[in-house]
């Protein structure tokens, strides 16, 4: 009897694995464009704009954008989850991005990016807090750590100068922490919102919270900026694939594959981001690089492998 279960639980696993692969296929492609994305946005700062106007455009075209297809449900069923959403655009819209963007002027690029990809990490650990029964498993945790160094390495590729900042390295911890919180929402949210509906209240409530910053911001670049084809270009890609495709094939994402695996795929941001950098700007890979790279690849794929492997002992 219990050997049919095992068996019956192993066909289970297998028939129930392509689809589950698609999903994993969906986080890689968002983690593309989300590293492809500081690429854009470093060429719009190059341009002129500044980095709450970037984020605000982004926002606001993938809000109309998916407005277009989804507008037939505005309100949520309580206020209380409309509070939630608000948490979400604040988490993953305004605080996020402006407080990684407002971190690049008081500390080191490195810092920035090796502090944010915390997320991941301390996803899994408010998760194992806040639901015991979901606690993450060895072979996610050795994956997790592996990945982790990885990205440090891919971090420092061109040197490993490194310069405490208190206020930059505690905005950027700002940004990794907000993130986590934000994946651990979309958990509660998917279980009663479509994607759709979860990605358009996020740009809405993320454009909104957003607006006040512009009230101290010391200038705001001319709207003639938008006509330059670098500038309107990296906009599109920022707000139709970048924000709008990718959050809504992420909360997917999550919804499958549960918020701590699909984090695991944030290790890949600083991995893409610079193969485009090397592509596009002419910037050197070195073998410390290409080492974080690989040890990414490793860390990401151990990890899924390695709970497999336990959850079929169970």
């Amino acid at each position: 009897m219990r050997k049919n279960g095992i068996v019956a639980m192993r066909n289970k696993s297998r028939t129930s694995r392509p689809s589950s692969m698609l999903f994993h296929l969906g986080a890689l492609i968002t983690m593309i464009a989300w590293g492809a994305s500081f690429v854009s946005t470093k060429v719009l700062l190059d341009n002129g704009l500044h980095p709450a106007e970037i984020y605000i455009y982004r926002f606001l075209l993938a809000y109309v954008m998916i407005l277009a297809v989804s507008h037939k449900r505005i309100l949520c069923n309580s206020v209380r989850d409309e509070l939630l959403f608000a948490v979400c655009g604040l988490c993953a819209g305004s605080i996020y991005y402006i407080a990684e963007n407002t971190a690049l002027e008081y500390t080191l690029a490195t810092n920035v990016s090796l502090i944010t990809s915390l997320s991941p990490i301390l996803t899994a650990i408010m998760i194992g807090f806040l639901y015991k029964s979901e606690r993450p498993g060895r072979g996610l945790v050795i994956g997790s750590i592996m990945a982790f160094i990885g990205v440090g390495l891919v971090v420092f590729n061109s040197s490993f100068v490194i310069n405490v900042n208190p206020l930059g390295d505690m905005l950027s911890l700002l940004s990794a922490i907000s993130w986590a919180i934000y994946s651990i929402l979309l958990r509660r949210l998917n279980a009663t919102y479509t994607v759709m509906f979860i990605a358009r209240k996020t740009f809405f409530y993320g454009v909104l919270t957003a607006l006040p910053y512009l009230l101290i911001e010391p200038e705001i670049a001319s709207p003639v900026l938008l006509l330059r084809p670098a500038v309107w270009g990296n906009i599109l890609f920022l707000g139709c694939f970048a924000s709008m495709l990718g959050y809504i094939v992420w909360a997917q994402a999550i919804k499958v594959l549960g918020a701590v695996k699909a984090s695991n795929y944030l290790y890949f941001q600083p991995l893409v981001t610079l193969v485009v950098s090397a592509w596009l700007l002419g910037e050197r890979i070195s073998w410390i690089g290409y080492t974080g790279c690989l040890m990414i690849l490793v860390g990401v794929w151990s990890s899924d492998w390695l709970e497999r492997r336990a959850a079929m002992r169970r």
